[in-house]
């Protein structure tokens, strides 16, 4: 009788610069984990929604400059957006998921951002594959970052009438 393996954990890599994402991808595979990757936000948020197995991981650069400004809307879904928006939509389509953001100027584009040291798992650029990995294995050990995001109240309460 054979034991039945575990499903490896699912990892969804987000940067402008493709290289990033064909080298983290490339570690992370060999490392035994399964990989999604694509070069903006409004293709993760799709991968989000669309992708039928489990996103345990998203790492995701802060800055994912959009080709374009766009607005979400009922005819655009999925607008490109920076790392942390991106980041927080995504735990409201994914619950339960990790989040690693990683900059090649952290000091400037984290404050820029609004978010304090500390606040999130982060990975600065240029890094290595040990860091990689040992970052992403710590991540997964962890509980699930909420990013503060609760659940829209429902529409009995969005409205208070007095008379």
């Amino acid at each position: 009788m054979t034991a039945i393996q575990a499903q490896p954990p699912t990892i969804l890599i987000v940067d402008d610069d493709f290289p990033i994402v064909s080298l983290c991808k490339a570690f992370l595979e060999e490392a035994g984990f399964a990989v999604l990757g694509t070069d903006g936000s409004s293709e993760a948020l799709k991968i989000c929604t669309q992708h039928k197995g489990p996103i345990d991981l998203l790492l995701t650069d802060l800055v994912l400059p959009p080709p374009g400004f766009q607005l979400a809307s009922a005819t655009n879904q999925f607008p490109h957006v920076n790392g942390l928006e991106l980041a927080v939509r995504a735990t409201t389509i994914r619950s339960g998921l990790r989040i690693i953001l990683m900059s090649g100027n952290p000091e400037k584009e984290l404050a820029g951002q609004g978010i304090k040291r500390g606040t999130f798992p982060f990975l600065a650029k240029p890094f290595d594959r040990d860091r990689l990995l040992a970052l992403v294995k710590n991540v997964l050990a962890q509980p699930a970052t909420t990013l503060g995001v609760e659940k829209p109240p429902s529409v009995e309460i969005d409205a208070e009438w007095f008379g």
